[in-house]
């Protein structure tokens, strides 16, 4: 069994958007043939307040052939320097079971949930896009600008904008060289007043700031952070987009699932899923205003994972652990 480090999983083309997204293609189509599944994740609450560990499975078919499971510690009020959300990825051999391999996977998913909102973007958005504005600076609005760069080269302009203006410069110094004008905003007025055709939010509000006005005919508003859009934008949204639907509607803190939960939103409003729009073919109508929630669906995680180890063994990366069993 290969052990692997955050910059070997990023070597072996973790964190590459353009195969993310092929992965990410393949595994809604298992999912939809009944070759994928996803659990329900558990928890085991830290002695820390607030912290948790969670337990996400999923078994992935096809040339993936992987069931594992994403261990990850959220530690909100960590101060020892690390991050506050550490994840881990143990991967076995679907048909055998099999252990394969155990790697550090946090990049992982901030590249699996920018693949799914390439997908959404590329096949949700009422007009293919040609001025987006990103709010945030974190792991998931880099991730964001990483597959706005390889995916969508043609688009116009980039509108960034970050609460703290440092983390927005420090984000944008590190990426690669962009194919667009960028222009970062001071101001989060500022920037919801840009003339924008797709709004991705990747911040960790925890009050709603993106109000009903902002839902306009012509528009997508992506929702990747917590609790960004108020419930009366998400009402006032032609198309309600989703990457799934489960038992997490019951419990997650994304708007779209407190809106449910407090009454507010019927799931028969969904207008389409992954699944319609990679199977079913689903569209939005060019005049649709169109919100889209990103729960972030650990199966891909494990398709990643399992496309990284793979190659992990072709090139013969990563550190070898023994592997003991005691035979009767």
């Amino acid at each position: 069994m290969r052990y692997l480090t955050c910059s070997q999983v990023a070597a072996l083309g973790g964190n590459d958007p353009l195969s993310a997204f092929d992965d990410v293609i393949e595994t809604v189509k298992l999912l939809h043939s009944g070759e994928a599944s996803m659990p329900a994740e558990t928890h085991v609450d830290l002695t820390s307040p607030q912290g948790k560990v969670y337990s996400l499975p999923a078994t992935v078919g096809g040339r993936f052939n992987a069931a594992g499971v994403k261990w990850t510690a959220h530690r909100p009020l960590a101060r020892d320097g690390y991050p506050m959300a550490m994840a881990m990825t143990l991967l076995n051999r679907a048909d055998s079971g099999l252990p394969v391999a155990i790697m550090q996977s946090g990049s992982l998913t901030a590249t699996r949930t920018a693949a799914v909102s390439a997908l959404a973007l590329r096949y949700a958005s009422p007009q293919p896009p040609r001025r987006i504005l990103l709010l945030g600076a974190g792991v998931q609005a880099a991730a964001h600008l990483k597959m706005l760069t390889a995916q969508f080269p043609e688009l116009e302009k980039v509108y960034c904008w970050n609460r703290t203006p440092s983390h927005l410069e420090a984000m944008l110094e590190r990426a690669e060289t962009l194919p667009w004008q960028t222009e970062k905003l001071t101001s989060i007025e500022h920037a919801l007043a840009q003339p924008w055709d797709a709004l991705i939010t990747c911040t960790s509000a925890s009050q709603p700031f993106i109000g009903q006005q902002f839902i306009q005919p012509g528009r997508m508003v992506m929702q990747i952070g917590y609790h960004e859009v108020s419930f009366e934008a998400i009402a006032r949204a032609d198309k309600v987009v989703v990457d799934g639907w489960g038992d997490y509607c019951n419990t997650s803190a994304k708007s779209l699932f407190q809106m449910y939960r407090a009454g507010e939103f019927v799931k028969d409003r969904v207008a389409a899923d992954l699944a319609d729009l990679v199977v079913g073919n689903w569209r939005a109508s060019p005049t649709d205003s169109v919100y889209f929630s990103s729960f972030g669906l650990n199966v891909f995680d494990i398709a990643l994972a399992a496309r990284v180890a793979q190659e992990a063994e072709r090139q013969d990366v990563g550190t070898a652990l023994p592997l003991e069993f005691a035979l009767s």
